[in-house]
């Protein structure tokens, strides 16, 4: 997982409340197991005009089509964001197309457990906060800096607002780890234990039998 500091990017204005996870991954894609290969199948419902039978052509009214949007690590969306089914491959799905951090006023509690654990930042701001970002992201070339460290939204006019993170998901964040790497870290003791239990189980005394 890429370890998280501060990032500075265009941000995707998405004014929808409520995004649900089969919105912002539809069922029909979750067949796999990898983490990978889900970008292009984001806001799939949205993003694409699905009226041709056969032909699927980037929707020209849906906003992250948009050529200012290209590259965008950034989504600011509306309140009550990852609602819906537990779904992983949400946060999966944003990952993989390139967002590092969501900014909202409130999201769904299981996608936000979901989504640090795979590396992206989520801002919890104020209804005014966000709705100031939403309108100033409209602007061609317009970025936000999320700062991990300080806990900070900023932008060059000025804008600062700050976000709580609990401190364990920071320091995972901050050092690139995952459930794995946690675990990882703590790999020679795990081996010590292993160790340990194997020659005490097998040198455990015999019950004695009448």
């Amino acid at each position: 997982m890429q370890p998280f500091t501060r990032i500075t990017s265009i941000a995707v204005p998405l004014d929808r409340a409520n995004v649900d996870t089969d919105q912002i991954i539809p069922k029909q894609f979750l067949k796999r197991i990898e983490r990978t290969g889900y970008g292009e199948f984001l806001f799939f419902d949205w993003r694409y005009e699905l009226d041709v039978p056969d032909s699927v052509m980037p929707n020209p009214e849906f906003v992250m089509n948009a050529p200012q949007y290209k590259g965008a690590e950034i989504l600011v969306a509306g309140k009550n964001f990852g609602c819906g089914s537990s779904r992983e491959h949400a946060a999966w799905a944003l990952s993989d197309y390139g967002f590092r951090a969501v900014i909202a006023p409130t999201f769904a509690d299981i996608f936000f457990s979901n989504a640090g654990k795979n590396g992206i930042v989520l801002a919890r701001l104020t209804d005014d906060e966000v709705n100031t970002l939403m309108q100033r992201a409209q602007t061609p070339g317009y970025e936000i800096t999320v700062d991990l460290e300080a806990q900070t939204v900023t932008d060059a006019q000025g804008f600062k607002a700050r976000f709580e993170i609990d401190p364990f998901r920071k320091e995972c964040l901050l050092n690139g780890l995952d459930d794995i790497g946690l675990t990882l870290r703590h790999g020679e003791a795990l081996d010590k234990f292993e160790a340990k239990h194997d020659n005490e189980f097998w040198s455990a005394p015999k019950t004695a039998t009448a």
